[in-house]
């Protein structure tokens, strides 16, 4: 008599629970790709005394962590066609705890750079990795939802360092906990592996079950509007994130409580914003969804180049957050239907990749701009940023809707 739960249906029942895991899994990984950068923003003036550097050694770091973020998202795809997306992710997450695991023993600045780089071979991977399963088996909404608990483990990360110091406990502790949950979701991975999807993350039984070469699909024009898209807007992001605060208090004459509030605004109302389009993701289609959010953030930057008085301006840039907030996942969630599922996992890793490449070199072009014309030519240059990001999104739009999709 066979054993209870063993019958022919009992593997069938087995899977589909188990596969239930994995979104819930992916939240966690999302959050794990917040934490550390948040735990380095606190961490930073310690680590400088410890180490004994000048201010300015954190921008080799973040360069190098770029570095390897880029190496990895830019080559996912071809990852995922030689292991199923459980391993790269299993390790992945090792690879980025082994690389926070590192940063909490090092005694040697060049070691940390060489670990600077670990953590972002890893780092990038898993959100590659993962994007590219939400883009193909989720849909929008989760995605919005996924990119929300990104923002949550970013906003945790510092609370995590500062609990830690105020404890009494050096730095390093705050990378030893950090690391070691990273560890344990690298674990949970590896049990996992098998319930994961293969060939690319493409769904199982689709005529795309076998993804493209990354050559094939960088010779497609809309793989580079993909990607110069995403460049656009993770640069817009950055931009205003970084010198909101000092174009009020620099430009405007803003009181500095007054201007880091608004500038907490903006990131407060990025993951509001994810959060909504998360719950009306499902209701709302998603090119129109993007349309509004493309608006939203044209008003918001236009409000805040205005300079009509702190209220507006708090208003624009509080707008502009809400309104960032789903685009970038919105972005990913069209790939499939820009490209087809065959070139999906090389195209979400080629814009992962264009995105954190956009995130260090907008803000800067927006800087060298503020030197050269003044200080009120940084929201000038995003509010023009934003019109050439509306342009391309709804090109990339016009491409996902007359485009022929091979049925799943």
């Amino acid at each position: 008599m066979p054993a209870k739960g063993c019958g022919p249906g009992a593997p069938n029942l087995y899977g589909r629970s188990m596969k239930r895991l994995l979104p819930p899994l992916a939240a966690l990984a999302f959050i794990s790709l917040g934490l550390p950068d948040g735990l380095l923003g606190v961490a930073w003036p310690s680590i400088r005394a410890f180490f004994g550097l000048e201010l300015d050694a954190l921008g080799i770091l973040l360069i190098v962590t770029t570095v390897g973020y880029v190496t990895s998202s830019f080559s996912s795809g071809r990852l995922l066609r030689q292991m199923n997306l459980g391993t790269v992710l299993a390790v992945s997450c090792a690879l980025t705890g082994a690389g926070l695991l590192g940063y909490a023993n090092a005694a040697w600045w060049p070691l940390m750079l060489a670990l600077g780089v670990v953590l972002g071979l890893g780092a990038g991977a898993i959100d590659a990795g993962l994007n590219t399963y939400a883009a193909l088996h989720l849909g929008p909404r989760a995605l919005n939802w996924l990119h929300a608990c990104y923002g949550a483990g970013a906003a945790t990360g510092p609370m995590i360092m500062t609990a830690v110091m105020h404890a009494g406990h050096p730095w390093q502790r705050g990378y030893m906990i950090v690391g070691g949950a990273q560890l344990a979701l690298a674990g949970a991975f590896a049990m996992t592996a098998g319930w994961w999807p293969k060939t690319g993350g493409t769904s199982e039984g689709s005529e795309d079950a076998t993804s493209a070469p990354m050559r094939a699909t960088l010779r497609e024009p809309a793989v580079w509007l993909g990607i110069v898209t995403f460049f656009i807007y993770t640069g817009i992001e950055a931009s205003v994130g970084a010198w909101t605060y000092t174009l009020l208090t620099e430009g405007r004459g803003v009181a500095p409580e007054h201007a880091g509030f608004i500038a907490s605004l903006f990131w407060g109302s990025l993951t509001a914003g994810r959060m909504l389009a998360g719950t009306a993701g499902g209701a709302v289609p998603v090119p129109t969804l993007l349309r509004i959010a493309l608006s939203g953030l044209t008003a918001g930057t236009a409000l805040v180049c205005l300079n009509a008085g702190l209220l507006v301006t708090a208003v624009g840039v509080a707008l502009a957050g809400c309104a960032c907030g789903p685009i970038f996942p919105l972005l990913v969630a069209t790939t499939p239907s820009r490209l087809g599922t065959m070139h999906a996992a090389n195209a979400v890793g080629f814009q992962i990749a264009a995105a954190a490449v956009g995130l260090s070199v907008l803000p800067a072009v927006v800087g060298l701009a503020a030197t050269a014309w003044g200080i009120e030519a940084m929201a000038r240059l995003c509010l023009l940023f934003t019109l050439v990001l509306a342009v391309m999104c709804e090109s990339s739009l016009r491409i996902a809707m007359s485009r022929t999709v091979p049925a799943a």
